[in-house]
């Protein structure tokens, strides 16, 4: 497997279990675990940080003077990594909005 698309499944792979985490930390808060939401966000953070470190490796690269092909693995991947970041954004504001509903009960 060539070095890009190990990298792009590397991507793939990391901020893909991020969002899941993410989606998890939403549904924690949502029974009133923020503990356990926040401990999810945690986890989230450290799968995204990886795909990052992919994402980066890639930067680097190009940044060296060695061109990097632009596929449709790597569109994908990018767009992974943006919607994980997305997704992270609103799960803090949805556990801040359920933190606040509950504390009106």
């Amino acid at each position: 497997m060539e070095n890009l698309e190990l990298a792009c499944f590397q991507l793939i792979s990391n901020v893909g279990l991020a969002k899941s985490c993410y989606v998890e930390a939403i549904q924690e808060a949502k029974k009133g675990n923020y503990d356990k939401a926040k401990e999810k966000i945690k986890e989230g953070d450290e799968s995204f940080v990886q795909g990052h470190t992919s994402h980066a490796s890639l930067i680097q690269q190009e940044a060296s003077g060695n061109p990097v092909q632009t596929t449709l693995l790597l569109v994908h991947s990018e767009d992974q990594l943006m919607s994980a970041e997305t997704i992270k954004l609103m799960a803090e504001e949805l556990i801040d909005c359920y933190k606040k509903m509950n504390s009106l009960k």
